[in-house]
This record gives C-alpha cells, sequence and structure tokens, in this order.
C-alpha cells in the first residue's frame, strides 16, 4: 500500500513492483538496496538510482530500502568515499534507518558458498594466468575452451582454495572460477572467476582475508542473504543477470530478482567514476566538490538543492532503453525551485561607479526593498542604503548604444531599482587607455521608489549598490564543464573537448548590504543575474565566496541555436559550391 502522498510517475519498474505486492508473490515485503562501491564520489547518474531504490520503498508499508557499501576491491576503496556516499544519501533525503551493510559483513558466509560449489562440482580452482584467461574465453562468434584445470578433484580444488586463503600463493597465480559452459553464448558464463589471489589490507578486516569474491558472486549473494525483494540496477548488468541466476540457483538460495533499467546520460557531462577520478588526479578541476563536477557533493557545492535534483530525477523518468537527457532539464529544475524560495538582492558582478552629481554628499538613504517582489509578504522587506555614489554593472551602460538597448547611455533616464530616475550627463575616463572610470548623472527627487509623478516612463531598470555601504565579495562563474554534448565522441581524449569558460573568477563584485552576513550554502537571487550560493568551502566571515548556481535563463539554448544556424550556413554553401 503506497504511503507517500505525491503520487510518483509510473515506470515499469513500479508496475513490476505493484504487481507483485498485489499478488504477494514477496509475502507483501517491498525491499530494495543502493549497493555503491566505496571507489568514487556519487554523481547525478548515482542519484537517479538512489531516488528510484529509496522512493520504491518508502512508497509502500513497512518497505525498506538497505544501503549497502560494495567493498569487495580493497585496491581501490577509501573511507573517504564512503563517508562521502553516507553524507551523499542523507542529503538527498534518504534514510535507510538500521539497514547500512556491508558486502565484508559476508566474507566468511561467501566463501562457505564457494566451497559449496567446489563440493557439488560447479567451481575449481585456475591457474592460467590473467592473458591466458582472455585466450581460452572466445569470442562472441567462436565458443572458449576449457581450462587445462578445468577437471581437477573437488579434493584438490578444496585444498588449493584453502591454501588461497591461508595466503600460500602469489597475487594473480590462481582463480577460483564457476564450471559453467565454455560454449555459451553468453560470455558472461564462460566459466567466470568467483575469487582473486589479492594480498592488501582491508579496511573494515583488516589482514584477515587475502582473497576476495568478484563482484558478480559477492552482489547477488548479498542481496539473498538480505532478502531483497528487487536488486534494481542499471542496464550495463542485464547481461551479468545470467551470473547472478546461476549462482543463486547453484546454491539453491533465496532469489531476488534482478530488475534492470536505463542509467542516466546526460548532455555536457561525464558519467564514468574512472574519468572523474582522472580530472581529480590531474588538476582540471579543484576536486570531488568542485561545483563543476556532476557529483552529488559538487552539486550541493553549487547551491543545488536536494528537491531539485529529486524532481529532476523524477521527471526524466525510468526506461528500458538507454537515451541521453539534456542538461537544460536539470537546470530548468533547479531554477523552478528557487524560484519559490530564493530571496531576491541586488549584487554587481562587475562594478562601474555611478555618481549622481545632484544628489546632496552626506546623504544616505534606507529605501525599503522586498526580498520577493511578487508577494512582499512572503519574505519580507530590507533597507537598501542609497547614496550618492553608487555602483551598476559594466554590461548596464554603452557610451553608444544599440539598437533596442534601454538601459544607460549619455543622455537617457532609466530607473534605478527601488529608488531614483537617473539621467546620464558625462563620463570620465582613463586618459591613457579610454577606459571609462565612473558615469555622470543627475537624479529627479520626484521619483522616489521608481516611479514618476507625471507619469513618464522609462524603459530600463537597472539594479545597484552603494559604493560606501555595499560588501566586497568574490563571485564564481560557473558554467558547463563540457563545451560539447557528447564529451570524448569519435575516439577523442574526452579532456580535449573541456570548456576553458567553465569557471570565471570575479574578485570585485559588491552585494547589498543585507548579504554582509550571509552564511555558507544560502542562497539568494541575484535581480536579473542569476541564482547565487555562498560557498561553504572557501567562504570566510572577511572573505564572502558566491558560486553561480544557474542563470536566470537557458543561455546555452541560444548559443546553440546560433552554432546550428551557423552550421547550417556552412552547409548549404558546401552543397551550393559543390554544385
Amino acid at each position: 500500500m503506497a504511503t507517500d502522498g505525491n503520487k510518483p510517475s509510473p515506470n515499469f519498474i513500479r508496475h513490476i513492483v505493484a504487481e507483485d505486492t498485489k499478488t504477494g508473490k514477496w509475502g507483501g515485503r517491498v525491499v530494495t538496496r543502493f549497493p555503491p562501491e566505496p571507489n568514487g564520489y556519487l554523481h547525478i547518474g548515482h542519484a537517479k538510482s538512489i531516488c528510484l531504490n529509496f522512493g520504491i520503498a518508502k512508497e509502500y508499508e513497512g518497505g525498506k530500502c538497505h544501503l549497502r557499501f560494495d567493498d569487495t576491491n580493497p585496491t581501490k576503496e577509501d573511507e573517504e568515499y564512503k563517508e562521502a556516499i553516507i553524507e551523499d544519501v542523507k542529503w538527498l533525503g534518504f534514510d535507510w534507518g538500521e539497514n547500512l551493510f556491508h558486502a565484508s559483513d559476508y566474507f566468511e558466509r561467501l566463501y562457505e558458498f564457494a566451497v559449496q560449489l567446489i563440493k557439488s562440482g560447479k567451481a575449481y580452482v585456475c591457474d592460467l594466468s590473467p592473458e591466458e584467461v582472455r585466450q581460452y574465453r572466445g569470442t562472441l562468434t567462436e565458443p572458449g575452451k576449457n581450462s587445462p584445470y578445468r577437471e581437477r578433484s573437488v579434493e584438490e580444488n578444496l585444498d588449493l582454495f584453502e591454501r588461497m586463503r591461508a595466503g600460500e600463493f602469489p597475487d594473480g597465480s590462481r582463480l577460483l572460477r564457476a564450471k559453467i559452459d565454455m560454449a555459451s553464448p553468453k560470455l558472461i558464463l564462460r566459466d567466470p572467476a568467483l575469487y582473486r589471489i589479492r594480498k592488501v589490507r582491508h579496511e573494515r578486516t583488516g589482514d584477515k582475508w587475502c582473497i576476495y569474491p568478484m563482484y558478480d558472486f559477492a552482489h547477488c549473494l548479498s542481496d539473498s542473504l538480505e532478502r531483497i525483494t528487487h536488486s534494481i540496477c542499471t542496464l550495463e548488468f542485464e547481461d551479468n543477470r545470467a551470473l547472478y541466476d546461476w549462482v543463486l540457483d547453484a546454491l539453491e538460495v533465496y532469489h531476488s530478482q534482478q530488475i534492470e533499467f536505463a542509467r542516466l546520460n546526460l548532455d555536457f557531462t561525464i558519467m564514468s567514476k574512472r574519468k572523474l577520478l582522472q580530472l581529480v588526479e590531474q588538476k582540471y578541476v579543484s576536486g570531488w566538490d568542485d561545483p563543476r563536477m556532476p557529483t552529488i557533493s559538487g552539486l550541493r557545492r553549487r547551491g543545488f538543492t536536494p528537491e531539485s535534483i529529486r524532481n529532476f530525477c523524477e521527471r526524466i523518468g525510468v526506461g528500458k532503453k538507454d537515451s541521453w537527457i539534456g542538461i537544460d532539464k536539470l537546470e530548468n529544475a533547479i531554477r523552478e525551485d528557487l524560484n519559490t524560495k530564493t530571496p531576491r538582492v541586488m549584487g554587481i558582478l562587475r562594478p562601474l561607479k555611478l555618481v549622481i552629481d545632484n544628489y546632496p554628499d552626506d546623504l544616505v538613504e534606507e529605501l525599503e526593498a522586498p526580498y520577493f517582489p511578487d508577494d512582499p509578504p512572503k519574505m519580507g522587506f530590507r533597507k537598501v542604503p542609497f547614496s550618492k555614489e553608487l555602483y551598476v554593472e559594466q554590461t548596464d551602460f554603452m557610451e553608444e548604444p544599440f539598437k533596442k538597448f534601454w538601459r544607460l547611455a549619455p543622455g537617457r533616464e532609466v530607473r534605478l531599482r527601488w529608488a531614483y530616475f537617473v539621467t546620464c550627463t558625462h563620463v570620465v575616463k582613463d586618459e591613457e587607455t579610454g577606459e571609462i572610470l565612473e558615469v555622470h548623472c543627475t537624479y529627479d527627487p520626484e521619483t522616489k521608489g521608481g516611479d514618476a509623478p507625471d507619469g513618464r516612463k522609462v524603459k530600463g531598470t537597472i539594479h545597484w549598490v552603494s559604493a560606501a555601504h555595499s560588501v566586497p565579495v568574490e563571485v564564481r562563474l560557473y558554467d558547463r564543464l563540457f563545451e560539447v554534448a557528447r564529451p570524448g565522441e569519435g575516439g577523442k581524449d574526452f579532456v580535449e573537448d573541456l570548456n576553458a569558460n567553465s569557471l570565471e573568477t570575479l574578485p570585485e563584485s559588491r552585494v547589498e548590504r543585507s548579504l554582509g552576513q550571509a552564511k555558507p550554502g544560502e542562497r539568494y537571487q541575484f535581480e536579473r543575474t542569476g541564482y547565487f550560493c555562498v560557498d561553504t568551502k572557501d567562504s570566510a566571515e572577511d572573505h564572502l565566496v558566491f558560486n553561480r548556481i544557474v542563470t536566470l535563463r537557458d543561455t546555452w539554448a541560444k548559443i546553440l541555436k546560433q552554432q546550428a544556424a551557423a552550421q547550417g550556413g556552412k552547409n548549404k554553401k558546401a552543397a551550393k559550391k559543390k554544385k
């Protein structure tokens, strides 16, 4: 029985679970699991799996989702990764309660299962080298051939396997393999490895073990031991299901149901932990939590909310075929979420000084401005100091404006947000470079609040901060990490597609006084600019750092449209020339 008041989107997995619950297939139980390997940080693709597994369990009375660490390869695992995974799953809003497990919890039981397979003649110790194993495996069109060690006696295999555990043999010298069928059309069933020798200390079991189970062996039996009902995983494990079923059937144990769904492929990013690790190690990014990274920790630091990621995962749905999702859908999810919950403030990214010549030198007005203009009572008001010298955006002034530029220009009158009408009279330039240093204006005292009593209208409204009362901050403008939708496509090294402009740092930005006490993690909308978050790592009381979460509009859609139009023009010219 569903318990969540919000109706989730239907999909084939939810239909399977609903039907199983209806027919009593699992005794009315719904138990799923999320089984990450602690060998890297989770990314947005994992978020889809987390939301699906925990979400389905939550929909049913008594439903449970286990968090299980697949810690069977200590050469690549780290406690840092484990702690990060726990933090990420909690941050997304999910709780496993008492159901936190590790594959290493079952090492003794897994060893016993392996011995059971040997005794039943369904597993053997093989001395072939890794290269020889590959050669013997065959191809998709040619069957493999049996290992010369395949027909060892049960007694010899038991002895060798016990000695493997005792550490008598060097790394990689022997494997325990399942005895299935070297001619099987399914490569996964051509006597796959079940155990390997790896003399490495394990974070949880210490030096107790020098043989470790392979993923496919440990995974299905961990599901069985935990009595998982629905083992939900991504499509790359579809072929592995044959081995999953074979192991459980060969041992005649509780048999969970494996169900595969399409993984998340997101434009302008990568979902390979190996490649993400490469970006970190080769310092293309500042770390796993770099706000440009598709990791959950990176998205969190950038300012994404857990609600926006859950909504995104629900919106893209769950399918049976791999497909690519536009990153604009993720960006729109955070825009929609922040639009209803973030206070509006004024921030100047690239300051240009504006001097109001007819404003009193020593006057400072405290103007009242709502945090949420469309619904002022929703978030209340703050006081914004207004003075003779202000800062405005450099892009809000043009000495020679183009057509339809409605902002500030010589002789033009505009509205200062929540303040007065001002008219530009002249500019002050650097004598050597010609750079504009100051814009000088006059103001109309009768237009306080932004309206003229005589009814005259202006087409432009610009934001500002007081030069003397604003807060200096550092702003980091984060953009897409890659400049193409499919990084590395066509065999190219994916790092060649990195976006050189994915980070722009503005060290001299200014924000209004109300943000002087902003706390790490707080989010704001800088009016007309974008959504920003106080960085949780590099901000300090005397040095605020704001990360741009996302622009107010999808500027990339316009860029891609222009690129497509330009390419279309080239194609037409080429076709015309060919004729």
